[in-house]
């Protein structure tokens, strides 16, 4: 009687399966250190390696937001796609934990935001306040609240040009010191004119001064309103790009598990 034969089984995880997961985790593990990195590189450029007693307002420290969204992206990435080539399955248990608690604070923080509204209001308004406190004193912030008026909410102050006598430089009294500032706006408060070319750094000068005849236009409207307004009008776009974000998660995590059960399956067959 012939033996018998027995076919050998010459299933494999699937390629496609770990290479998708390997693919977009390595884009996002590059991307996180590249931001971490410039966030790293505006903290040197600012000298706060030798003076930490600068971080007093690390929360508001644009620089920090960049490290700390770096740090998060290249670390998740890293387990997702290393856990992928290498085939571990605690790295890809732990992408998918970090994924699953990403997911769960995101959802946390909307629905949050969606109940206690006022709070975040309020919140943000401290926020801005700090801003335009320390407007002088990084150029972090500086830049990011100019881009914030000029470009994105065409707005000034928090709930008007009248908010910047809370900085020492555009207050009225500063006139006394010699401040050519004073009673002023940054340049970023100023509407563009047709046509311009360069911007005028000195467009805000003594435009909130008594009995001012400067032509200059500058923005009347604050910058908490402008945001509630922009949120209004662009709720829909924020919407559909959160479920979109919630749902390349949930397939991240799903994937990562059944790359594993491909896996388990596998190494159960070699025993």
């Amino acid at each position: 009687m012939p033996a018998r034969k027995y076919r050998r089984d010459t299933s494999e995880v699937s390629c496609c399966l770990k290479y998708v997961i390997f693919g977009f985790n390595v884009l996002f593990w590059w991307l996180g250190l590249g931001i971490m990195a410039v966030g790293v590189w505006a903290w040197k450029e600012k000298d706060t390696f030798s003076n930490l007693s600068r971080l007093t307002n690390i929360a508001l420290d644009p620089a920090f937001i960049l490290i700390l969204v770096g740090t998060v992206t290249s670390v998740i990435g890293f387990t997702g796609c290393v856990g992928a080539l290498r085939e571990n399955t605690c790295l890809l248990a732990t992408y998918a934990i970090f994924l699953g608690t990403l997911l769960l604070v995101e959802m946390t923080i909307g629905v949050l935001g969606f109940i206690f509204k006022d709070w975040i209001k309020s919140q943000a308004t401290g926020g801005f306040q700090a801003f335009i406190i320390h407007y002088r004193d990084d150029p972090d912030q500086q830049n990011l609240i100019d881009w914030i008026q000029e470009d994105w909410l065409q707005c000034c102050g928090i709930e008007g040009p009248k908010d910047w006598d809370r900085n020492n430089y555009f207050n009225c009294s500063s006139s006394e010191i010699g401040s050519s500032e004073a009673c002023g706006v940054p340049f970023s408060c100023c509407k563009r004119e047709a046509n311009e070319i360069t911007k005028n750094k000195q467009c805000g000068y003594n435009v909130r001064k008594p009995g001012n005849t400067s032509d200059v236009s500058i923005f009347e409207k604050g910058c908490i309103q402008a945001g509630e307004e922009w949120m209004e009008k662009n709720l829909l776009v924020i919407a559909t790009s959160a479920i979109i974000t919630a749902f390349a998660q949930i397939l991240g995590i799903c994937f990562a598990q059944n790359l594993r059960a491909d896996i388990f399956a596998q190494k159960a067959k070699w025993h």
